[in-house]
């Protein structure tokens, strides 16, 4: 994927966040992950992942926290 790719990933979970900042915390660390397992495409959540361990860089808190309840694309064999 190309950068502008990677910025629009990241723009669209945030814009996810950002939405989500207005509930209660834990609320909104849970809808957050529910969105994107819901919606997202393996291929999306698989670059997601892969822009996370590559360091976060530009992801609203709300989105770091919610990763570790977003199903990780499993990786064909």
């Amino acid at each position: 994927m190309s950068a502008n790719t990677d910025a629009k990933l990241i723009y669209m979970a945030n814009q996810i966040a950002q939405f989500m900042e207005s509930k209660p915390h834990a609320e909104g660390v849970e809808l957050t992950a529910s969105h994107i397992n819901d919606f997202w495409e393996p291929r999306m959540r698989t670059k997601f992942f892969a822009l996370l361990d590559g360091g976060a860089a530009g992801f609203r808190p709300l989105v770091v926290e919610a990763a570790a309840k977003i199903k990780r694309p499993v990786e064909a064999a």
